[in-house]
């Protein structure tokens, strides 16, 4: 019995990934039923049929059934649809408390919203704000015809996916999975060994993993196929202007643009300067006492250099040398009126005027 049982657990095993694999070509042939609750939660929550092979046991011949020639029946198409809006306004509190209850009204909810103010240089300033909107999908026309009205429409983006094989896709997963799992489940009350009863609970486990996942999946397709998600951007008039350029700088401001950066450079010049007063004050003591204790040195050192200076036993004053000749002749002596003439013997005379004999020249 136990070597029968395990069998069967291989078997199902590679069924139940066949299966898996074959789905995605039998959706487009058979619609699979949808989860539990999902008719109740989503009216016209399009749901289509397994393929007869994966359909679970007690299921039905005709649930769920799909439209003959395997097509999808008319008006269950699955859409995401988004919006983008951009408009100004002259309350940007107003309008977005505006836009709040017309998304409650029609059965929606806010998703997200910011809140930012700008301001500027002259006193003035404004409030931008974004907001995400979450409606259902038959009042999507109608929330984007009362969201326009509120002001001037700056910028408007629509944008719509059809994600209807997706959907039919997950749920006809959806359905073999919960079958498998069935499968599984009964061969585990049959089982009377341990190893067995070990085996099929390993392979359970891995089945109710895949089918949580493919539930999570189709949740996150149906809010977003059930529910538009539309974007808003309010900005209030003066804020727009500003942010388009319409205010061009002037004379004045670039005055006050320039006064302001030479105030600011003046602030920070005295901040370094602050930072630096320290220093420099060690500097300046610094630089004194080395003034201080550097002049005695200096005038002694220097008294040493004149004495070396001068030769021994001059009258305090520099001897220079005499010039060639002024041995031989003598410097005449000064009168009151002039140097004087000096006597001269007749033979030095007569030496002195006897021209020097030159030797001949060679030709």
């Amino acid at each position: 019995m136990a070597a029968v049982l395990l069998g069967a657990s291989l078997a199902l095993a590679g069924c139940g990934s066949g299966a898996d694999g074959a789905t995605s070509a039998a959706d487009r042939g058979a619609a699979a039923p949808p989860a539990e609750g999902n008719a109740a939660e989503a009216p016209g929550y399009a749901g289509s049929a397994a393929a007869p092979g994966d359909r679970a046991p007690g299921q039905a011949a005709g649930e769920g059934a799909a439209q003959p020639g395997g097509r999808v029946p008319a008006g269950r198409q699955h859409v995401i649809r988004t919006a983008e809006m951009h408009i100004e306004v002259e309350d940007v509190e107003k309008a977005l408390a505006r836009a709040r209850t017309v998304a409650v009204d029609a059965g929606g909810h806010v998703a997200d919203e910011s809140t930012e103010r700008h301001a500027r240089g002259d006193g003035r300033g404004g409030i931008s704000s974004r907001v995400t909107l979450r409606v259902p999908q038959r009042a999507y026309d109608a929330v984007m015809k009362e969201l326009s009205g509120a002001g001037k429409l700056l910028s408007r983006t629509a944008g719509a996916k059809d994600v209807t094989d997706q959907v039919v896709d997950v749920e006809s997963r959806i359905a073999t999975q919960r079958a498998s799992v069935e499968r599984v489940r009964k061969l585990m009350d049959e089982a009377t060994q341990l190893s067995d009863v070990v085996t099929l609970e390993g392979e359970l486990s891995r089945r109710q993993a895949e089918l949580e996942s493919l539930l999570a999946r189709q949740a996150a397709l149906k809010d977003s196929t059930s529910l538009a998600t539309i974007t808003l951007e309010l900005s209030e008039r003066g804020a727009a202007r500003h942010e388009d350029g319409d205010d061009k700088p002037g004379f004045l401001d670039a005055l006050r643009g320039g006064w302001g950066a030479l105030v600011a450079s003046a602030a920070w010049v005295l901040i370094v300067l602050a930072a630096l007063a320290p220093w420099l004050a060690v500097a300046a003591v610094a630089y004194a006492l080395w003034r201080l204790l550097a002049r005695p040195w200096r005038a002694r050192r220097h008294g040493a250099d004149v004495r070396a200076a001068v030769p021994s036993g001059a009258s305090g004053l520099p001897v220079h040398p005499a010039p060639a000749g002024a041995a031989a002749h003598p410097r005449p002596a000064q009168g009151p009126h002039g140097p004087q003439a000096q006597h001269v013997p007749a033979t030095d005379r007569q030496t002195q005027a006897a021209p020097t004999p030159q030797s001949p020249q060679t030709p």
